[in-house]
């Protein structure tokens, strides 16, 4: 078995005795280490972008699966989407071992099912054109491990999330991203780095598969959902400014259209 970086003890020690100040540098001080880490891994990354953009131009779709922490970021990754681009709810799909009641209060033993993975994929109906991302700091969760075998079996695509190198996941996952944080803060609280850096890249694989899927506009979200007020007051802007129009132009635009996107192409119809 491959050493569990993540378990590793802490550079530090004595944490209680330290003053709040000197808890927070230090603290810190670890985070700033995790976006090198995941420079280091912008080539696997790129690999699982390439495949997610392949499938989804083909009518497949994303999903994250994971559990604890690792779980719950994927559903916040997958969550944003809709409201950010503009893409319907099931194009990214999030799920958590112990289901959606284990994204507020933890369930016991969920992971440890190695068969539970596989049935909630299932329970979506997944098939050979969607791509399948297993999360995990550890990279030995049982409940991710079972999906991505099951997946690999019947050649459903899939890449994984891990902070432990040469980890049982990393060697299950077809497109493996591996980003070694080194050890925690707080000995094996992976909340803190290992999840930090699941967030960053889920942030760049969730963003880059949806500019390459032309859900972007040169910057700009041109899709996203109008659902407040900062949303449309942002969507007129663009409009205005797009088009050389004023804001009151911009805003009727926006809502006789229904999104940026929409009121641009209508106008340069026009």
């Amino acid at each position: 078995m491959s050493e569990r970086i993540t378990e590793s003890s802490s550079r530090y020690d004595n944490l209680e005795q330290m003053p709040v100040r000197e808890l927070l540098e230090n603290i810190n001080r670890e985070d700033q280490s995790v976006p090198v880490a995941v420079a280091g891994a912008i080539a696997q990354i790129e690999a699982v972008v390439h495949q997610v953009v392949n499938r989804m131009e083909r009518g497949g779709r994303l999903f994250y699966l994971g559990a604890g922490t690792s779980g719950r970021l994927g559903i916040v990754d997958a969550s944003e989407c809709p409201p950010t681009f503009g893409v319907p709810h099931d194009w990214v799909i999030g799920l958590i071992a112990g289901g959606d009641a284990a994204i507020r209060k933890a369930v016991e033993f969920a992971e440890d099912d190695p068969q539970q993975g596989w049935k909630d994929l299932e329970n979506h109906q997944v098939n050979e054109s969607d791509f399948v991302i297993g999360i995990a700091a550890s990279g030995t969760t049982p409940y991710v491990i079972g999906a991505l075998e099951q997946c690999n079996r019947r050649g459903i695509g899939t890449g994984c999330i891990t902070c432990n190198p040469g980890s049982p996941l990393a060697q299950t996952a077809a497109y493996p991203i591996e980003v070694a944080v080194g050890p925690e803060f707080v000995t094996g609280s992976t909340r803190m780095k290992s999840g930090t850096a699941q967030k960053l890249t889920l942030n760049m694989i969730s963003t880059a598969v949806m500019i390459r899927l032309q859900r972007v506009k040169g910057n700009r979200m041109v899709d996203m959902q109008l659902s407040n007020q900062k949303l449309v007051e942002r969507g007129t802007r663009m409009i205005a400014e797009q088009l050389g129009c004023s804001t009151e132009e911009a805003h009727r635009l926006l809502l006789k259209y229904g999104s940026v996107r929409k009121a641009l192409e209508a106008q340069r119809e026009d």
